[in-house]
């Protein structure tokens, strides 16, 4: 399934506050209580009662507390990022962040040129962290997917581990490296990213929609716990750093599920069925159903509720991103826009996304740039303060 921080060509950059798509903060939001409610009437949280151990939303909720943690400190007036002198060579640091960008530009278009409204430091941070998202990816979606185990799994993990030492293996990885250097980035998301690479390699079916969130938090959600760092907070803003990370995890799991929504036809094909199984069979449908791939009255009735479900998501995400720093929200809300178009597409072709592929085209990507930018340009709001 391809995430994000995923990636189909233009899917990290939900990704990134895919911030965009997987995050964290200090007093508990309205998200992580209440919860969002779907039209199907129950709640995400709710999948709890069906099990003794915690949701995979409060299990989500622990890693987000602990980034906004970390961002909190370094919006102190009195903090300082203790920086360490680079032992490589800037020149050699500066040629890798160019690779990041050139791979931001050739499979992120839309994302990639909203970056370049970033500071210099910000932008090229940004391209590194996606870049190792969009590897991470490719280890289980990729051309060579079919050759990956558990094992080379562990080695990519061994790997990061090292790049946060200090240690990278290449070039792409020295970028990732002199980035959470720089920022408060931890370990974290990136390692729960790999583990839903893992689940990829063993795992083709989702009973509940708590099973899935899990999933798009490991691979879409986790891109905005790595984010938020490096794009940063507005100094003005006077939301808290927590509910600011729910608002970038909740992006990440509407872009994945939107990618979800698109993609059933195609991941059907390929014998993976990422709809809560207790749904399906609530609307009366089955995972014969939806091999066979007819659109039938049942099918637009569950779309129906699974399409609102994202939308709740996206609706969540738009209240955080005029807290990021003014800089950093142009790609923000591009990708987010982009992506919510896709199921307004879904809708169009009749719920049809067994033998349709929705897409944004060329000319509507063009008109969501200035409407993204003139959006990016507004102050942070009070629909934040106090979650």
């Amino acid at each position: 399934m391809s995430c994000v921080v995923y990636y189909a060509k233009e899917n990290v950059s939900s990704p990134l506050l895919s911030l965009i798509a997987r995050n964290a903060r200090g007093g508990r939001s309205k998200l992580c209580t209440a919860r969002v409610k779907f039209s199907t009437g129950v709640s995400a949280a709710s999948a709890a009662v069906a099990s003794p151990s915690r949701s995979s939303e409060e299990r989500v909720y622990e890693v987000v507390l602990k980034q906004a943690a970390l961002v909190r400190e370094q919006r102190r007036p009195e903090f300082a990022l203790d920086v360490k002198p680079a032992e490589r060579s800037w020149d050699l640091l500066s040629e890798a962040y160019d690779r990041c960008g050139e791979v931001c530009a050739e499979y992120a278009k839309t994302f990639y040129l909203g970056t370049l409204l970033m500071t210099p430091e910000r932008r090229r941070a940004v391209w590194a962290i996606y870049v190792w998202c969009r590897r991470t990816d490719e280890l289980v979606d990729g051309p060579n997917a079919s050759h990956i185990t558990p094992k080379a799994l562990d080695r990519w993990e061994k790997r990061l581990s090292d790049l946060f030492e200090g240690r990278p293996y290449d070039m792409y990885d020295a970028a990732l490296s002199d980035t959470v250097n720089k920022y408060p980035v931890d370990i974290q998301p990136f390692r729960d990213m790999i583990e839903g690479m893992r689940l990829d390699l063993k795992k083709s079916r989702y009973q509940t929609f708590d099973e899935l969130y899990l999933y798009c938090y490991y691979v879409a959600g986790t891109v905005g716990l790595m984010s938020v760092p490096v794009m940063g907070i507005a100094p003005e803003s006077k939301a808290s750093t927590e509910s600011v990370y729910n608002a970038a995890l909740a992006l990440g799991i509407a872009n994945q599920l939107t990618n979800i929504l698109r993609d059933v036809g195609e991941d059907a094909r390929r014998g993976r069925i990422y709809l809560p199984l207790d749904e399906l069979e609530l609307a009366g449908l089955s995972a014969d159903d939806i091999f066979r791939g007819k659109v039938t009255d049942k099918w637009r009735s569950f779309m129906k509720v699974q399409i609102e479900r994202a939308r709740m998501f996206f609706d969540e995400a738009e209240k955080g991103v005029a807290e990021l720093s003014v800089a950093s929200r142009w790609p923000v809300w591009a990708s987010l826009l982009l992506y919510r178009q896709i199921l307004d597409v879904i809708e169009a072709n009749d719920y049809n996304n067994f033998t349709k592929r929705a897409y944004v085209g060329k000319a509507k990507k063009l008109i969501s740039l200035p409407v993204a930018y003139g959006r990016a340009l507004m102050a942070p709001s009070s629909s934040l303060i106090g979650r």
